[in-house]
């Protein structure tokens, strides 16, 4: 899934389909008849020209020629039906209902939101709480029992009774048994916001009253407030956990040999660059990028990084649940201002059940903005269609309900039905049955479909309401069937035919070939006296066990050692490697001092394919999209009009 939204990502970027604007618009070209136009292509190269970083592409001629490749493709999976796929169909649903959010939200409202996000995130509580679940859509009754226990355990708590005791006894969270109730430290948007509202309410070492939440009551106790730690940047060195025990304990003991290589003074730079097995990090010394609490998945990693200071940048090894680390402060940075965070802090407000307030707003929005209007005569007869047996079951009043086709509500020009009324009471028949009488239950449950009905005529209506919400529903439904296409057309064939690609490995074998490569042990230091120690023994044909044996037996790690086979031009080589079998000379690169035994040098050689077989896949994927669109020219009729095109340049260059 990740290919997919990195293949989209850089698709809507790069491409583009929208609706005719408000300029003159001619044909510019057709495929199999059908046209397509000038004001398309002048919006994509003008709104493109700036990402395209090949010139080549810059040329009007050459971007015609990627813009007709493009809608091949596109008219290709319209051919072979891949937008008729269900994955298509519920993939490009569920895309329209995450792009519509953000254009169904109230600025006033959202604005107030993030300004009380941003001031919460200003601290962090250490809370504990005791649950009563009860059922979000739970009857009034099922919800007066669940209250009534939370006001019980807080009057026991108030005279006396451990909090943590209680939530052992009372909670209905399983967790509490463990843990009695204390979530740790968290800020704003790391609960539901109900409990958050109930938390940021309640002073340090105070009960809260019931907090209902979906999950049921809460009773929040808050322990601890602390102002946010803000932002840290670390490096680490880190060897990674494994369920072989054996490497694990070889993980330890190398962990604590780097610190004692640290404590003598060694770079924690270049040691991270020889040993850390983060592949992200290690290269660049171990640097991670900077983090705030909660961030990442490990707690401990945390508190150690937020723990470390100028004065003490080093923390001790320790073991986390990813590894055994050490780690390194390189600064410390204090919270974001409001308008740094304003951007994030808005996007996560949209996802968070925040979100419904907003809803809430936009409602009394659209009953402002559109035309509602109710037929009175279905209405009343819909009201006298119920009665009180209504109350006694949970199934339809009566055993045949009449038909209300009538247009019941209009909202603007969408007409909708009475038995589509009838239908979403029966939906909502447990909010229903708790109102009374009749007349009120009908009253309350129709402005609920009033409002049910605004948002979704809203709703399918933004693609005439916001042409920019058009153009990139229309950039998400072309690129996510070009995916599909690609899929199927050129990544699985490249994958599946296994004679293709054999054929094609031979056809360009001379392309996949090895680099000389070393088998080789290395031996390094920042004391040169040591590496003279052990390129001696490395002459006598010590192994490196034995050399660290006799070279590490004081109190100080003197030599730490690497060996494998190593391909010509690899950065784990030494520099100034000789040609030949045996102990190289000493070298020295920055602080460190090497010396090598070549076990054995294998010649540059003919790669197999199995040892390429990732490389050619891919070469192979390439060659055949290449051959793929010059195929599809040749399926499709394509007429490009001249005259138009020529007219396109000129006013482009204007």
């Amino acid at each position: 899934m990740k290919l997919k939204q990195l293949f989209l990502g850089f698709l809507i970027m790069a491409t583009c389909v929208s609706k005719a604007q408000d300029t003159p618009k001619k044909v510019l070209f057709t495929i199999d008849e059908t046209p397509y136009y000038t004001d398309e292509f002048k919006r994509v190269y003008n709104k493109n020209i700036d990402l395209v970083k090949d010139e080549s592409q810059k040329d009007l001629n050459q971007y015609l020629n990627l813009y007709v490749g493009y809608k091949l493709k596109i008219n290709k999976a319209n051919q072979l039906g891949l937008q008729n796929n269900p994955k298509y169909v519920t993939e490009l649903a569920s895309y329209r209902t995450q792009l519509a959010k953000n254009y169904l939200t109230d600025v006033k409202v959202t604005n107030e939101l993030v300004r009380e996000a941003y001031d919460r995130s200003l601290k962090e509580i250490n809370g504990s709480h005791i649950l009563f679940l009860v059922d979000e859509n739970a009857s009034s009754a099922d919800t007066l029992i669940g209250y009534n226990k939370a006001i019980s355990v807080r009057k026991k708590i108030l005279a006396g009774e451990d909090f943590g005791a209680a939530a052992v006894q009372y909670s209905e969270d399983p967790s509490a048994k463990d843990n009695k109730g204390n979530l740790g430290y968290f800020s704003t948007f790391r609960m539901v916001y109900p409990f958050e509202n109930g938390a940021y309410n309640t002073q340090v070492g105070k009960i809260s009253e019931p907090v209902r939440s979906r999950f049921g009551y809460h009773l929040i106790k808050v322990n601890s407030v602390r102002d946010n730690r803000g932002e840290v940047s670390v490096s680490h060195i880190m060897l990674m956990k494994s369920d072989d025990i054996l490497l694990n304990e070889k993980n330890k003991s190398r962990i604590q040999e780097l610190y004692q290589k640290l404590q003598q003074g060694e770079r924690f730079e270049e040691l991270a660059k020889q040993f850390s097995e983060d592949k992200s990090s290690g290269p660049n010394g171990g640097k991670l990028a900077t983090f705030s609490s909660g961030q990442l998945s490990s707690e401990e990693f945390e508190n150690v990084a937020f723990n470390l200071t100028k004065e003490q940048p080093l923390s001790a090894p320790f073991e986390s649940n990813f590894g055994f680390h050490i780690v390194k402060l390189n600064d410390k940075f204090p919270v974001k201002s409001f308008e740094e965070m304003e951007a994030d802090l808005q996007n996560r407000i949209s996802r968070d059940e925040r979100s419904r307030l907003i809803q809430n707003s936009v409602t009394e929005r659209l009953r402002k903005t559109y035309t509602v209007t109710t037929d009175k005569k279905v209405y009343a007869a819909i009201e006298k269609y119920f009665t009180p047996d209504f109350y006694k079951s949970a199934e339809t009043t009566k055993d045949t309900k009449p038909s209300f086709n009538q247009s019941l509500l209009t909202i603007n020009r969408m007409k909708v039905s009475g038995n589509d009324f009838l239908t979403f009471i029966e939906k909502r028949k447990q909010k229903a049955v708790e109102i009374k009488p009749l007349s009120q239950m009908v009253a309350v449950l129709y402005q609920d479909f009033i409002d049910d009905q605004l948002n979704i005529y809203h709703n399918d209506n933004l693609e005439n309401e916001f042409p920019e919400f058009a153009n990139v529903m229309n950039e998400y439904r072309d690129g996510l069937l070009l995916f599909d296409l690609m899929e199927k057309e050129i990544w699985d064939k490249s994958k599946t035919d296994t004679i293709g690609l054999h054929a094609f490995y031979d056809k360009n074998v001379q392309k996949y070939k090895w680099n000389k490569r070393y088998d080789l042990l290395v031996v390094s230091s920042t004391k040169k006296e040591y590496i003279k120690k052990a390129e001696k023994l490395l002459k006598k044909g010590k192994t490196a066990a034995e050399i660290k044996q006799a070279l590490n037996s004081g109190k100080d790690l003197e030599v730490i050692e690497k060996e494998g086979v190593f391909e010509e031009g690899s950065t784990l080589l030494p520099k100034n490697l000789q040609d030949k079998k045996g102990v190289t000379s000493i070298s020295q690169d920055g602080e460190y001092y090497f010396v090598s035994k070549i076990k054995n040098i294998i010649p540059a050689g003919q790669k197999t394919f199995e040892e390429c077989e990732g490389k050619v896949i891919n070469d192979y994927q390439q060659y055949l999209e290449e051959n793929w669109v010059s195929d599809l020219k040749k399926e499709f009729t394509i007429k490009v009009n001249q005259a138009v095109f020529e007219d396109v340049k000129a006013e482009i260059k204007l």
